[in-house]
């Protein structure tokens, strides 16, 4: 199988109308995804600002409870869902040389995962929650979900099967497997017979921990083997290490998520094995890693003004994030960091420093070759910096404060002391986090422009690469 950016398939043009039918599709899931990320992180804004000031917003429909299950959900499930489907569809239907299989089945995706959105949203602010962390929506609600995953899964194996070529492009090995792990992992969190006891522990360490490493994973990286080969007009370094990294994911992800109920009663043989395996995760890890930075290599000039510097940057969320949860596993450090703050520095440290930082690459990178209007390079430059910036003073200032809340309570002192040791930090969680929101807004504005803006023929005004690519 060829390299990336070897393969014909990647530089066969569609129809003018094919064209067309993708462009729109692309951009509707685009606009849909900027949407739910300026509603869901303003909802995580005000939830930091409640750390700092615990009288604002007492109204129930503004309790902590309700609008932390909101800003998760939406995060994962219409902000960072729609968006890697997008991508993942266009990437399917390009590097493929072929059609989108159906515009309407596209359609359709969108649409459930939307009705999904707002009926788990409206759902958690009236009080209504599974209880279950990642899994908070009803069941029913789950179920369209699921579909909307399905349909996406039908959709990108079709038009990979139409492909003009025998060779299947890296991106959609992962951008199709994770599509598929995924439904599985549904399926297994909404079987009701698991759900009791110490069953429910497990299903609930299964579901949490893959839906991040088998659903938002697997398809960031698709995103990272497409765009970076052609933000820098150069083939990924290895194919080879690419299948590598693919497969051993998924032998040593699935039962990681057994790591965070350490201490459990849950079967100390799966904690240990659970820990093991998450030191196993380094090699796919490191490989990925490898892979998309010895691309990068020689290219240095590339980076600047130009999508490649969000995905450098999510390349290394990407690694720093991951081997921070592996560190993390080890029982020692359990007794310090778990249930602290320390913890959702790292969730951000992978679900924005990694994930979202993929998307914004992938989006300034492919949106602007499928609708020929591309964002200004200054408005790009204050995205990235508000957002790269932010996320730092988040996850230092989380980090901080979960090591001082574990010394604090291994020292068997009173709770309240860990709060307000803890206090000075959350008020730098709540700069980081406008920070963040900030760019949000400007991506948002790009995002406008890259649609419904004016065409520019002159694509010397866009960005270096991504006129090159």
């Amino acid at each position: 199988m060829p390299a990336a950016g070897d393969s014909a398939a990647l530089r066969t043009p569609l129809d003018a109308a094919d064209d067309r039918i993708l462009t729109r599709v692309f951009a509707a899931y685009m606009v849909s995804a900027t949407a739910w990320l300026l509603f869901t992180t303003a909802v995580g804004l005000l939830v930091s600002f409640k750390f700092a000031y615990p009288d604002l917003g007492t109204a129930p429909a503004l309790s902590f409870g309700r609008l932390r299950a909101i800003h998760t959900n939406g995060t994962f499930y219409a902000w960072a869902s729609q968006a890697l489907v997008g991508l993942a569809l266009y990437i399917a239907a390009r590097s493929s040389g072929t059609r989108l299989y159906s515009e309407r089945l596209a359609w359709v995706t969108l649409a459930l995962l939307n009705v999904a959105a707002v009926a788990g949203t409206v759902a958690l602010d009236l009080g209504l929650s599974n209880a279950q962390e990642y899994r908070e929506w009803p069941w029913w609600i789950r179920c369209i979900l699921g579909a909307g995953l399905a349909t996406a899964a039908w959709n990108m194996i079709a038009t990979v099967a139409t492909r003009d070529s025998e060779d299947i492009y890296l991106s959609n090995w992962y951008t199709i497997g994770g599509t598929l792990w995924t439904i599985i992992i549904v399926l297994v969190a909404l079987m009701p017979w698991y759900q009791h006891g110490l069953g429910q522990v497990a299903v609930q360490a299964f579901f949490m921990h893959n839906a991040v490493g088998l659903w938002f994973t697997p398809l960031a990286l698709g995103v990272f083997y497409y765009a970076l080969p052609k933000t820098l007009s150069r083939p990924i370094y290895s194919y080879s290490l690419g299948i590598f990294a693919f497969w051993t994911n998924l032998v040593f992800y699935p039962i990681i998520g057994a790591h965070h109920f350490e201490f459990s009663p849950l079967p100390w043989w799966l904690q240990t094995t659970a820990i093991v395996f998450s030191v196993a995760m380094l090699v796919p890890v490191l490989a990925g890693s490898a892979n998309f930075l010895l691309t990068l290599h020689g290219r240095y000039e590339r980076i600047q003004r130009s999508p490649a510097i969000f995905i450098v940057f999510g390349v290394f969320g990407y690694l720093l994030g991951s081997m921070q949860g592996t560190v993390e596993a080890f029982r020692s450090l359990q007794q310090l960091w778990h249930l602290t703050n320390y913890t959702v520095g790292h969730s951000h440290m992978t679900m924005y420093a990694f994930i979202s930082f993929a998307i914004w690459g992938g989006v300034y990178a492919l949106l602007p070759r499928a609708t020929g209007k591309y964002p200004d390079n200054l408005a790009m430059g204050i995205h990235f910096w508000l957002s790269a910036v932010g996320v730092a003073i988040y996850v230092i200032a989380l980090s901080a404060a979960g090591t001082i809340q574990g010394l604090v309570w291994l020292r068997g002192l009173p709770f309240i002391q860990s709060v307000v040791d803890a206090a000075p930090y959350w008020l730098w969680r709540a700069v980081g986090g406008t920070l963040m929101f900030l760019g949000h807004i400007v991506f948002a504005v790009n995002v406008w422009a890259m649609i419904f803006g004016r065409t520019r023929s002159d694509r010397s005004a866009a960005a270096p690469a991504v006129a090159a690519a």
